[in-house]
């Protein structure tokens, strides 16, 4: 398998992932940092054909994860185009290669509520795959056209393709601490992302769910924690930020307001690394 993004948190821990699972792996990322769990390491930009041809030499899958995160790490123009040429290239160079599975990593950002100047509502919760976009960031949209890019090549080249839909991501330890530390305090600052994460090992292993399982055509699929990182009840929480957006199911306890009917249906997939506060105290002792 191809890992693109293999020096990102998400790239290790997907390589990790395959390292124990006995899956050769190439890993594609700008800079060799060294000790990269993978089988060859291709420096090179995800937007090179070039390298990205190098590095699909002998792969029969890809995971797409290279990209600019969010919209404060570039320039407009540097977060939409470089995403958006990156999964193309990929994605191309992968079916003229004859590679027929890959997983795109997508975001929660597709929504447009994360990176909004203002709070923007979903029209219902729980969020799933058909709720209307409100894109007003570059990064958000370049997850938008990194989807149809997706649909248009398992079209073009009779591909397996399953956009990823991921929050916020991390370990007990790191960025899932201290974000849930900030929402204990102060909810409201989950408001936008509606409090929702996922522990990178279970994004590791949708990633590879997403290029294993039985799968045909092209998928945007939700994959989240199936709680969310607030204390509080979730119920509770959208009484107090969102009280105007329509309910369709009950959320008890602190239930994450994402259906994730359709990545427990399509890939099998259910987190198996909830976030708890002593787990947290733990690893970071």
């Amino acid at each position: 398998m191809l890992v693109t993004g293999a020096a990102g948190a998400l790239g290790r821990a997907t390589l990790t992932l395959l390292a124990r699972l006995g899956v050769p792996a190439t890993g594609l990322d700008l800079y060799d940092p060294g000790g990269l769990p993978a089988d060859r390491v291709v420096t090179g930009d995800a937007g090179d054909a070039a390298a990205v041809r190098d590095a699909l030499d002998g792969v029969d899958a890809v995971i797409h994860l290279a990209a600019i995160p969010a919209p404060t790490l570039g320039t407009p123009e540097e977060v939409f185009c470089g995403n958006t040429r990156a999964t193309f290239v990929v994605l191309e160079e992968a079916g003229r290669a004859g590679v027929r599975r890959a997983a795109v990593a997508s975001s929660f950002s597709v929504l447009g509520l994360p990176w909004s100047p203002r709070v923007l509502r979903p029209a219902y919760v729980p969020v799933d795959e058909a709720l209307p976009l409100q894109v007003e960031d570059p990064y958000g949209l370049s997850k938008q056209a990194d989807e149809a890019t997706s649909s248009m090549m398992a079209r073009r080249h009779g591909m397996s393709v399953v956009a990823l839909r991921f929050p916020l991501l991390g370990g007990p330890g790191d960025k899932l601490g201290k974000t849930a530390a900030r929402y204990a305090d102060d909810p409201g600052s989950g408001v936008k992302e509606l409090w929702t994460y996922l522990d990178l090992r279970d994004a590791a292993h949708a990633a590879f769910l997403a290029v294993t399982r039985p799968v045909s055509g092209y998928h945007a699929v939700f994959v989240t924690a199936p709680d969310i990182l607030a204390p509080q009840p979730t119920e509770e929480l959208l009484d107090r930020f969102h009280p105007e957006v329509e309910r369709r199911a009950p959320l008890p306890g602190r239930a994450v307001p994402i259906d994730l009917g359709r990545a427990e249906r399509l890939l099998g997939f259910t987190a198996g690394h909830p976030y708890t506060r002593d787990h947290a105290v733990e690893e970071s002792s």
